[in-house]
């Protein structure tokens, strides 16, 4: 499969094993990764990957992101700090689903220790898969940012 999709990529130690296995992934698939890190399973502190994917993000040097840390919790609170980033923590296909078709959640975040590799996966697909439906959702996402 050949894609010219672009999709960056965060976690941080609790999330570098899974990182690793979904880029291997999207790779073999034909997308291009930009890895954000973290580079190791070295305890380190999620907002220095978060904010560069974020970023990366807003600025449309990615289509969109993968994050994931132990729990998911911090990596996507501090993703969802930058006013161009919806970033929705899903555990389970369905949710990554509605993220993309009601929130068009342009990150996906997952919590790296409470999911298997194939769990991982399954939500992955879904998000990829699924499609904004627009419409009022359109409206409501409108409404997020601070003004």
């Amino acid at each position: 499969m050949e894609t010219d999709k672009k999709i960056g990529m965060a976690c941080d130690h609790a999330g570098y094993e899974l990182k690793e296995y979904l880029k291997d992934l999207l790779t073999k698939r034909g997308y291009k990764v930009s890895d954000f890190g973290t580079n190791s399973p070295e305890s380190m502190d999620y907002p220095d990957t978060a904010h560069p994917l974020a970023s990366a993000v807003e600025n449309g040097d990615v289509d969109f992101g993968v994050s994931m840390c132990g729990s998911g919790n911090g990596i996507t609170m501090t993703l969802n700090k930058h006013q161009g980033v919806r970033a929705a923590l899903c555990w389970q296909p369905e949710i990554a689903a509605l993220a993309k078709q009601h929130n068009n959640a342009n990150i996906l975040s997952m919590p790296a220790r409470f999911i298997s590799k194939e769990e991982a996966v399954a939500i992955l697909d879904a998000y990829l898969n699924a499609e904004f439906e627009g419409g009022r959702h359109q409206r409501r996402i409108d409404k997020i940012p601070c003004r």
